[in-house]
């Protein structure tokens, strides 16, 4: 019989520590759709006092966590440029033409 035959070598603690975890990482679009959808629900005006308050507070938090997904994702272009000797970020505009 061989020593460790029958057991994993790998706990999955151990495992865990080489593994690096997303941590308060949201799916931004699948956020903003739930949004959208309590959104045009509240719109409607069919929902009880209390169902308006459960869904407004929910919309609260989704809102929260798409402001930080957004936050996150500029901070890792602000990044990348700096990174790439373009350190200096401008302002979007939408009515302007790429002239």
């Amino acid at each position: 019989m061989r020593p460790f035959q029958g057991r994993s070598l790998f706990r999955p603690n151990v495992l865990e520590a080489f593994v690096p975890k997303k941590t308060n990482s949201i799916n931004f679009e699948k956020t903003l759709a739930e949004l959208e959808q309590l959104v045009a629900k509240m719109e409607k005006g069919d929902l009880s006092l209390e169902e308006s308050l459960k869904y407004f507070e929910r919309g609260i938090l989704l809102t929260k966590a798409c402001q930080q997904a957004l936050s996150e994702a500029e901070q890792k272009v602000s990044i990348l440029l700096d990174k790439d000797g373009k350190s200096e970020l401008e302002p979007f505009d939408q009515n302007s033409n790429n002239e």
